[in-house]
């Protein structure tokens, strides 16, 4: 049964949203076409205790050892998709993938997708993922331009797709996987080793930065505060939580980051009571406190009271 509708209160107990599916993509993959063009870095591989985080390919990338191929968890750019290869299979002994999962569809998860797809490895992702994937779409760049992203390749493009949660056996560990609806993109999904207390989130959340909202292609913030609420119930204080990009995360700081989301969430309730605009959301700029940890929250905010009004209809 759903995640949403049966273990937790349903969506209208919750938050109220608009459905909305507008094929495009958003800034955060702006950043990922220029990595592209400045080709491969130097990759790192750290263990977390059997499962290996390999980080410099374009995003956190998780691999495990299998008996029949490994292992992984995104798969950075395409421009570094050879040289994160050979680093997964030094690090796991392996030398095939197979099972690839993507978090979700921006460039930054999905570069290795054309070479484990060739070599016959399965590529997991939520259903929305591989919509995204095989269709072209829109991003907008900087400047509020548009600019076309074509689809990947057949042999590029989810060969599993999954809808809601689940769980899978690799190698003799149960994986859990959940579909985060409207969170960052419309098809993220968490992926957590229990055994191992790791949990990979994808672009939900970070250690670093404010991870943009693609509220043009179906995410808005109430969506990301349920997903935060969601992985803040699934951790423990010491789980080792893995965002797509940048250093790792504990449970205690996703608990923290739910507090600040859903107390963003109601204050920007209050702006649009106030008929507030985005950009009087931006002047006001409620995160203000949080800038020396996560930098300039603008283009967060933005997007996030955009989605709002968008997304959000009172009760």
């Amino acid at each position: 049964m759903s995640r949403f509708t049966s273990t937790r209160p349903s969506n209208s107990e919750r938050f109220s949203r608009r459905r909305f599916l507008i094929g495009t993509a958003s800034l955060a993959l702006v950043p990922a076409l220029a990595a592209r063009a400045q080709g491969a870095t130097r990759i790192t591989t750290s263990d977390l205790g059997g499962l290996k985080l390999l980080q410099g390919a374009g995003s956190n990338v998780l691999a495990l050892h299998g008996d029949e191929g490994a292992l992984m968890v995104d798969g950075g750019l395409a421009a570094n998709a050879d040289t994160l290869l050979r680093a997964v299979y030094a690090a796991t002994g392996n030398d095939r993938i197979r099972l690839l999962i993507n978090t979700h569809g921006h460039a930054e998860q999905t570069g290795a997708n054309a070479a484990v797809g060739a070599a016959g490895g399965t590529i997991l992702a939520h259903e929305k993922t591989r919509q995204y994937l095989s269709h072209r779409v829109y991003t907008m760049t900087a400047e509020r331009r548009l600019v076309p992203v074509e689809p990947l390749p057949e042999k590029a493009q989810p060969t599993q797709v999954v809808r809601d949660e689940g769980s899978l056996d690799f190698a003799k560990r149960k994986i859990d996987y959940g579909y985060m609806p409207a969170a960052h993109t419309d098809g993220d999904l968490f992926v957590h080793f229990p055994e191992l207390n790791v949990l990979a989130a994808g672009g939900v959340v970070s250690a670093e930065r404010w991870p943009l909202l693609e509220y043009r292609g179906g995410a808005w913030l109430g969506g990301r505060v349920r997903a935060v609420e969601w992985l803040a119930d699934l951790v423990k204080p010491d789980t080792r939580v893995v965002p797509a990009q940048g250093k790792l995360l504990t449970g205690r700081d996703i608990v923290r980051q739910r507090d600040i989301y859903r107390e963003l969430f109601q204050t920007m309730i209050g702006y649009l009571n106030k008929g507030f605009g985005a950009e009087d959301a931006v002047s006001a700029n409620p995160l203000k406190r949080y800038e020396a940890e996560f930098g300039d929250p603008s283009a967060f905010l933005d997007g996030a009271y955009r989605s709002m009004l968008i997304a959000y209809v009172p009760d």
